[in-house]
């Protein structure tokens, strides 16, 4: 049995917005789970129930054997939480932070600086310096610290790298591999499919319900199109023509590229394609076979 249970949960907004939809999973102990997808899938509703902060509409869900509806003050002392939007104390310093929120949870920051140490080395020249006034990425990496010294036994991370630098983001999930070395089970949340590749195991979310879970490695493998990227003049004229394309497909920007997966044998739809481009007037460039990345395989699954 998983460390945290999730059986049919539904949030519902007001008569027509359901923002969860049946979600049934289990996280096991020690690994990072995460849940991946666009803004407005229903991770932070997800995030907000399970951190006893939202009451579902339908649904249940267990943290460690305690209910989040009924054991909601248990269930706050043996987890962190990091909430998408930062929550601490601008007006602090950020060590009057960190020991505000080590008061707060009845917890020695000595007893608990192993946990944060590799954290703290990075805010320790900064630690007189107002939290409001700190970097996106140092202000993360300070609530990161406060989430952790009470040591808990389950990290919940809501899209703790959105709006942080590229460099930033991967110290951050650095960080989070260590904090599994030291026995936290951490779930996170993510817009960036890129990220979910540093995950154990993910949920991918789209519309409020939950369209695949298994490990990255396993989600990409089951990819079922043959995907090539091309490159064309004009990409938004060829994503207009491509809906008259004959055979099964899905096609869509890239970058500066489109990817296109083909579902019938590449010997027909290939030669198929390259004279559909020519009829169309299209020149294009780079026409190659690719391995699918987790955002090819959730696009696949969401279109599917």
């Amino acid at each position: 049995m998983g460390i945290i249970r999730i059986d049919n949960l539904n949030k519902t907004y007001g008569k027509d917005i359901q923002a969860l939809c049946d979600i049934s999973f289990e996280v096991e102990e020690g690994e990072v789970f995460g849940l991946v997808g666009p803004d407005g899938a229903g991770k932070s509703t997800f995030f907000n129930i399970l951190t006893t902060l939202l009451l579902p509409t339908s649904g249940s869900a267990v943290i460690m054997g305690l209910d989040i509806t009924k054991d909601t003050l248990e269930i706050r002392q043996i987890i962190g939480y990091l909430p998408g939007t930062f929550s601490l104390y601008p007006d602090l310093t950020v060590e009057e932070n960190l020991i505000f929120f080590a008061t707060m949870y009845k917890s020695n920051i000595r007893d608990n600086m192993p946990l944060i140490r590799p954290i703290w080395k990075q805010l320790a020249p900064f630690k007189k310096r107002r939290a409001g006034k700190l970097s996106g990425g140092m202000k993360q990496k300070l609530a990161l610290c406060c989430a952790l010294i009470h040591k808990p036994k389950i990290l919940f991370l809501d899209e703790p790298t959105t709006g942080v630098d590229p460099v930033s983001r991967t110290e951050f999930w650095d960080i989070l591999k260590n904090i599994k070395q030291q026995g936290i089970t951490v779930v996170v949340s993510t817009p960036y499919m890129d990220e979910a590749t540093r995950c154990d195991r993910i949920a991918l979310i789209q519309n409020g319900h939950i369209i695949k879970i298994d490990t990255p490695q396993q989600i990409i493998a089951g990819f079922k199109g043959r995907l090539f990227t091309i490159k064309v003049a004009d990409i938004f004229g060829l994503l207009r023509d491509m809906k008259q394309f004959p055979l099964k497909s899905i096609f869509y920007p890239y970058g500066e590229y489109l990817h296109i997966a083909f579902y019938d044998d590449e010997a027909t739809a290939l030669p198929l394609f390259k004279e559909f481009l020519q009829e169309q007037q299209h020149n294009y460039e780079g026409l190659e076979p690719i391995s699918p990345t987790i955002e090819d395989c959730f696009i696949e699954l969401a279109t599917s």
